[in-house]
């Protein structure tokens, strides 16, 4: 890769965000196609978020990716918010037109494509659990419920979090598509869809999201952390007879949408997911 005075930047801002691998994904597209493009990240603490976001105007970068845990903050820095991410109160996709400051969501899309590719699961008509409250958790439950999911269920251990997003999501959809739940494993495994919607997990030591013995045959359990690629949540699942699958379709199927916000043109998502896959600690 060479870079230039002519080479456009994409940045993405996240606390903490050593364990990233969409640089790797993204910059392998750029090359792949040809264009003078880098992507690099940033380490953004929360204080510093509106510094950062009001950097990529003055920098002139043509776009950003913002993750955990600034996607629902970072609205207030920008000029304009797709309607969809302004439903969910979330956005992890800026792209810089004109000297704008454009914002999308592409997380729930990514997260539906995921599920049906990767899975092999409809979530029409199905019951669903969701762990977690923050901007994942939102787009997943929004992208849920529009996929026709009969009832989602939250839990998270800021209350009034949680509930905020059960009126969200029933006031979008007209009718009571979500509802609050307890960490109750029997409860849990009487869902056809357990999702970890949080961070924990991508370190060791992590306290489990969800607790063992919330896992049965027939499910499907998503954990959106992808690195490290199996979670103790997903090794739960497994034992309990469930499939288990990793964000890593998630990542690429969102940075799949993103790019195409980014450039207009659909990327080469073999390559991004050849590249996933060998940056993968499973490989």
């Amino acid at each position: 890769m060479t870079i230039s005075g002519n080479t456009k930047v994409i940045a993405i801002f996240g606390d903490p965000i050593k364990h990233t691998l969409s640089p790797a994904m993204h910059n392998a597209a750029f090359a792949e196609v040809g264009l003078d493009y880098v992507y690099v990240p940033f380490h953004v603490k929360p204080e510093e978020l509106g510094s950062a976001v009001r950097g990529l105007k003055a920098l002139g970068f043509a776009g950003a990716n913002i993750t955990v845990p600034h996607k629902e903050r970072v609205l207030e820095f920008l000029d304009e918010v797709d309607p969809f991410a302004g439903r969910l109160g979330a956005v992890n996709t800026i792209v810089n037109r004109d000297g704008r400051l454009i914002g999308y969501n592409t997380d729930g899309l990514g997260f539906i494509k995921s599920l049906k590719e990767d899975a092999g699961f409809d979530p029409a008509k199905k019951k669903a659990f969701i762990c977690g409250s923050g901007g994942a958790a939102r787009a997943i439950g929004f992208a849920l419920e529009n996929a026709g999911v009969r009832r989602v269920y939250l839990y998270d251990i800021d209350e009034q979090k949680r509930d905020r997003l059960v009126t969200d999501i029933n006031s979008a959809s007209g009718k009571v598509s979500a509802r609050p739940s307890p960490l109750d494993p029997d409860f849990i495994r009487s869902c056809d869809l357990v999702v970890n919607a949080t961070p924990l997990g991508m370190h060791e030591g992590d306290p489990l999201p969800i607790p063992e013995g919330s896992f049965r045959v027939g499910q499907v359990v998503y954990d959106i952390v992808y690195n490290p690629p199996t979670t103790k949540t997903l090794i739960l699942a497994q034992a309990g007879g469930a499939k288990a699958v990793n964000g890593l379709g998630m990542l690429l199927y969102q940075g799949v949408i993103a790019f195409e916000h980014w450039i207009g043109r659909t990327p080469p998502a073999d390559v991004m997911r050849k590249v996933l896959l060998s940056r993968s600690k499973t490989a």
